[in-house]
């Protein structure tokens, strides 16, 4: 049977979590991909990077977007949680401190759900290279909803 998920069920799946899939809207046209995130519950906000390109443009444009984050462990055992909100860019040294939150804050969920250290940020997220400066973003989360399935 499929049920929603109570707001608690969904906030503890974002914080043990840190690959989602990102939505946006490119050209008209919808497009899905995988992304690493850190969800910061005391701003209510959705915190990652990436370089320059086609997602960064999209989101410019469209600053609607989603983030879906699954648990699945067979086709009746799952659950899923939706993030829809707006799309803001950092700048300067709000943009470097909220980067190094992400960095922390997913070190912390590595380690407690999968019992491995990481050292780098490059261990668990696209690389950044030398001469690109990553771009940091917040979604601003409008609303929450989550579904699971247990049979």
């Amino acid at each position: 049977m499929i049920k929603n998920l109570v707001n608690k069920e969904s906030l503890f799946i974002l914080n043990h979590n840190y690959i989602g899939h990102l939505g946006y809207i490119y050209h008209d046209r919808p497009y899905v991909v995988p992304i690493t995130y850190y969800f910061d519950e005391k701003e209510g906000v959705i915190v990652g990077y990436s370089g320059e390109g086609h997602k960064i443009n999209a989101m410019r444009k469209h600053n609607f977007v989603s983030l879906e984050v699954a648990e699945i462990k067979s086709v009746n055992h799952w659950q899923s949680v939706l993030v829809e909100g707006a799309y803001e860019e950092l700048e300067g040294s709000f943009a470097k401190a909220k980067l190094h939150e992400f960095s922390l804050g997913v070190k912390d969920v590595i380690l407690n759900t999968e019992q491995r250290d990481v050292d780098y940020i490059n261990e668990f997220s696209a690389k950044i290279y030398k001469d690109d400066v990553p771009i940091v973003f917040i979604i601003r989360i409008a609303e929450i909803t989550g579904k699971k399935r247990r049979f």
